[in-house]
């Protein structure tokens, strides 16, 4: 798997209008830049960017991509969450539909979106060890998953990797979740690497934001966190200049920097996002780099949570005994 891959959620949803052939091109420029991690879900614009990873993988050899999908969040006619489904049934169902909308025969890791709190989540993976079992899915993921949860899941099937929120603006994976990966083998595919654009250096307060973007509801793009959150980025924009990248490139440089068991996923849509971002790949931080970008943004100094209270309370990894 490359070390950063291309979170393809943007595309379809939930960040405003996306710009069809600007992101088919997008996905092209990745895969030929060397990117074989493509990460989507089956309710990312109800089955539109499934659709669209189908177009823009027509012609591309299929074993050269790694197709990542999450699974089991429910939506309504309106857009708007209705919960999650993890049980046994729905998960054949779901797979059902991807397989079909994404144009393959099998996806390479699959994973529910987060955990059914009505469903045990030994019996959701044991559902997509059956379709391990019959062909249809190469590898069993997690996301936002909490420690005892990565353990009752593994001991029923062995978990590729765990995706989670991981930046310099969110490390809560790092108290109980990373190590416990690491006793057991998983890899850890960070999203949100560049807090939803906040570490971009690209926003602004000025920024306005197009009806239904989540980041109008999101605690840390709003009021005067925006702006504290926004001076974490100047101290960091700083520190980018002198080694001569961009912020955006020394965030990620930063992600990368937590270990070759972690992959990075950028939501870029355009590929002028893309370019700037796998020149992350190339910059090397040293020790004394690295203390110098944890002074400017220190642990737990983001302003706001990085959900809405509701929603923070249905997410597994952040249940108080997963980040402890």
């Amino acid at each position: 798997m490359s070390a950063v891959g291309l979170g393809c959620m943007g595309m379809s949803d939930l960040y405003g209008p996306a710009d069809r052939e600007e992101s088919i091109a997008t996905v092209h420029a990745a895969l030929d830049a060397g990117v074989t991690l493509l990460d989507t879900g089956d309710f990312y614009g109800m089955g539109h960017n499934e659709l669209l990873l189908n177009e823009a993988l027509r012609g591309r050899r299929r074993d050269q991509v790694i197709l990542s999908v999450k699974f089991g969040a429910l939506r309504d006619p309106a857009g708007a969450w209705a919960g999650t489904d993890g049980r046994p049934a729905a998960v054949r169902n779901f797979l059902a539909y991807s397989l079909r909308r994404l144009g393959t025969d099998h996806i390479d890791i699959y994973r529910p979106a987060r955990v059914d709190p009505a469903v045990p989540v030994e019996e959701t993976v044991a559902a997509i060890a059956e379709m391990v079992q019959a062909g249809y899915v190469r590898h069993i993921g997690l996301s936002e998953t909490g420690a005892e949860t990565i353990r009752r899941a593994h001991a029923v099937h062995p978990i590729t990797d765990v995706q989670i929120e991981y930046s310099l603006l969110s490390r809560g994976v790092e108290a109980r979740i990373l190590p416990t990966c690491r006793e057991l083998g998983i890899g850890v595919t960070a999203y949100g690497v560049l807090s939803r654009g906040l570490l971009s250096g690209h926003w602004s307060a000025q920024r306005s934001l197009s009806p239904g973007d989540f980041r109008s509801f999101s605690p840390r793009f709003t009021g005067e966190n925006l702006h504290r959150n926004l001076a974490l980025v100047e101290v960091l924009r700083e520190l980018a200049g002198e080694k001569g990248v961009t912020v955006a490139q020394l965030a990620i440089a930063w992600v990368l920097s937590r270990g070759d068991d972690v992959v990075a996923l950028v939501g870029a849509r355009q590929r002028a996002r893309l370019t700037e971002a796998l020149g992350a790949r190339e910059l090397s931080l040293s020790a004394d780099d690295l203390a110098l970008i944890e002074r400017a943004v220190p642990h737990g100094s983001a302003a706001g949570e990085r959900y809405a209270a509701p929603v923070m309370a249905t997410l597994d990894s952040e249940r108080p005994s997963s980040t402890a």
